[in-house]
């Protein structure tokens, strides 16, 4: 994999990318452009290979096959927000090598996610929400040009989940890193994506541009629409 971004106007750009597990493809001839500044999201049921084109846009899997470009600049944020118990919350936001200024930056970006005040906090004493805050805080401080998501916000209940879609719209809004987020959750990719591809089999289906004039509300009949034509092509009834 190449750590440079494919141009301009891209920050990834994926080429026939494939990954095998045991003589088992699970990524077949993957081809993927993101805009920098844009946000995908990308579908599919549990084994379908979603995490693992993640993993190989943030570097962690050295035997994907293909041609992948992505910028140096580049975080991910888990679903298990990974804070490191043994040290306090702006110790984990600026995580990694000395760097000049970092602890400024670190508690701008906790400001930013809700968090002034909780610096020298210990990670048991915060709620799962506020756990997954001080994962993005992590990710933002580091400036990414490519912000990877693996399902961030399925251990969350349900109303701290719409608090955090919230947030993560306005910090998006504010930085303009390129997004890939990977999810189970329909309505969470129509509330959040520009852009939302479903993957079966390996390989991606048609795009489809979310419109931003009306799909974001549930009550709007697009995205009741939207929403029945991505679960249909999951495989999944309205019932299920």
């Amino acid at each position: 994999m190449t750590t440079v971004a494919a141009g301009e106007r891209l920050a990834v750009s994926a080429r026939q990318v494939t990954r095998a597990f045991d003589g088992r493809e699970v990524l077949s001839g993957i081809e993927l452009d993101i805009r920098r500044g844009e946000f995908v999201a990308l579908l599919g049921r549990s084994g379908s290979g979603k995490s693992t084109l993640l993993r190989a846009m943030a570097g962690l899997d050295p035997r994907t096959g293909g041609r992948l470009l992505v910028p140096r600049k580049r975080a991910v944020v888990f679903q298990d927000p990974r804070l490191q118990p043994w040290k306090r919350v702006l110790e984990n936001v600026v995580l990694g090598p000395p760097r000049a200024g970092a602890r400024e930056r670190g508690r701008a970006a906790l400001a930013e996610v809700g968090l002034a005040g909780h610096e020298r906090a210990w990670p048991a004493t915060l709620s799962d929400g506020e756990a997954q805050r001080a994962a993005l805080a992590r990710a933002l401080v580091r400036e990414p040009e490519l912000l990877l998501l693996d399902e961030p916000f399925g251990a969350l209940d349900a109303l701290t989940r719409l608090r955090m879609h919230a947030l993560l719209r306005a910090l998006c809004a504010a930085h303009r890193p390129a997004v890939l987020l990977v999810s189970h959750d329909v309505d969470e990719a129509i509330l959040l994506a520009d852009r939302i591809l479903v993957l079966t089999e390996g390989r991606l289906g048609p795009a489809r541009t979310v419109d931003l004039a009306g799909v974001r509300r549930r009550t709007d009949p697009a995205f009741a629409r939207l929403r029945g034509e991505l679960l249909a092509e999951l495989g999944v009834t309205e019932e299920e």
